[in-house]
């Protein structure tokens, strides 16, 4: 066994040697001067070195305790090296253990995934609520009732999908802590039945065909941003969704072969997807070309050009027009496509379904249903552009667009007056 003094005395030499303890123990002694703890074993019928430290930060003591747990562990059918080699990965991702931490990571690898910008959005949007309760939170210490208190004051404003959601959002956050082995389990998995049920609404959408011709009349009434009365024009003939109609671009848009191409990253279900374009819809594009053909979106923000119009852009001009909430919105073009072409019984069920960019629900399905029906939905798409120029000419009169008054009211002082010029 060696001493101390044996250690201390030990000089360095042109080649390494070793020292040895016994039971598989040694000291290494390098060229450099530098002497290493090395326990030698078998494991599995195959010899291995087991790296233990650097003398003198580790003792002939620690060293010789050290060698006690490893051989304890190969006892229990453990192998020391291996063991090592997870504990070096597990305290790699435990650097970051708070929850805000592991959130960004999680999102970071979402992003690189290719989630869609507007997803990611909703998803920043959702933990910024979060981490004010538990973000600088031990990720491994939070537990059920602190999740709960998150998501408990968003359902105390009536945000009940929300609140839904946050739950899914903190879940996805857990489960990810888990597989990093930042954290041990879902605490948000456990509070499924502690939030209040949303009802299920859907998008408002006028079906009506008379009533769809007077929206279209009404339409070409708008006297708001050109820009936005496109959009409007636009969406019943393309009935997209609205974040993919404000994010088209002009580089997506193939007029010889009158198609837009709509690359994955805009895709709420991540493929591709055409949409063929009607002499109708082929028309009002290059009636916009003239006013924002210079730019990289069909449909610019008038305040930054380099974005897209805002989400609620078509939403407001709708309701600038009269039409409420429960009446009419940018999605239920959408639901106005899918009601009428079916109802028409011209079209293959499936060929709208694609048309519409819907997934199919059922996974066996979804394999062997992989036709794009092309051919016809580039017949049905001129149909309804033609069915829709149909139903506005034939509407009667557009209807009486809602006055909005923009006169800034006055505010009042902490007197109770309204602020500007003084009283007499």
């Amino acid at each position: 066994m060696l001493t101390q003094l044996q250690i201390t005395a030990a000089k360095p030499k042109a080649k390494p040697y070793t020292l040895s303890d016994g039971q598989g123990l040694a000291l290494s002694v390098q060229p450099s001067g530098a002497k290493l703890w090395r326990f030698r074993y078998r494991y599995g019928g195959h010899a291995k070195t087991l790296h233990i430290g650097q003398w003198p930060s580790l003792s002939l003591a620690d060293a010789r305790d050290k060698c006690r747990d490893a051989r304890r562990e190969i006892a229990t059918g453990i192998d020391p090296v291996l063991e090592k080699k997870r504990a070096k990965i597990v305290a790699q991702f435990s650097v970051a253990t708070s929850f805000k931490e592991v959130a960004i990571e999680w999102l970071a690898k979402c992003e690189r995934e290719g989630l869609a910008e507007i997803t990611l959005g909703k998803i920043r949007w959702l933990l910024g609520m979060a981490y004010p309760l538990i973000g600088s939170h031990p990720i491994n210490a939070i537990t059920p009732i602190e999740a709960l208190a998150v998501l408990r004051k968003i359902e105390a404003k009536g945000n009940y999908e929300s609140a839904r959601r946050m739950r899914s959002v903190l879940s996805r956050v857990f489960r990810y802590g888990i597989a990093t082995a930042r954290c041990d389990r879902d605490v948000a998995a456990d509070l499924r039945g502690a939030l209040i049920t949303p009802k299920t609404t859907h998008h408002a959408a006028i079906v009506d065909p008379p009533e769809v011709g007077i929206l279209l009349k009404t339409i070409d009434g708008y006297t708001g941003q050109a820009v936005t009365r496109m959009a409007m024009r636009l969406s019943p003939h393309l009935f997209v969704r609205p974040g993919e109609l404000r994010q088209a671009e002009w580089a997506e848009i193939d007029v010889d072969k009158a198609i837009w191409s709509i690359p994955i990253e805009k895709m709420k279900m991540r493929r591709p997807h055409r949409v063929p374009l009607s002499r109708q819809a082929l028309a009002m594009i290059e009636e916009l070309r003239e006013i924002t053909g210079h730019r990289q979106y069909l449909f610019p923000c008038m305040g930054n050009p380099r974005r897209p119009m805002s989400e609620s852009g078509v939403n407001q001009a709708l309701r600038r027009l009269g039409y409420e909430t429960c009446e009419m919105t940018a999605h239920g073009f959408r639901a106005m496509a899918a009601t009428l072409l079916n109802e028409m019984g011209k079209w293959n069920p499936d060929a709208i379904e694609r048309q519409l960019a819907h997934q199919e629900a059922s996974s066996v399905r979804r394999a062997y249903a992989r036709g794009e029906y092309w051919d016809e939905r580039v017949a049905m798409m001129q149909h309804w552009s033609d069915y829709l120029d149909g139903l506005r000419d034939a509407a009667e009169a557009p209807r009486t667009a809602k006055v909005i008054s923009r006169k800034p009211k006055a505010s009042k002082s902490k007197a109770g007056r309204p602020r500007g010029r003084p009283t007499r």
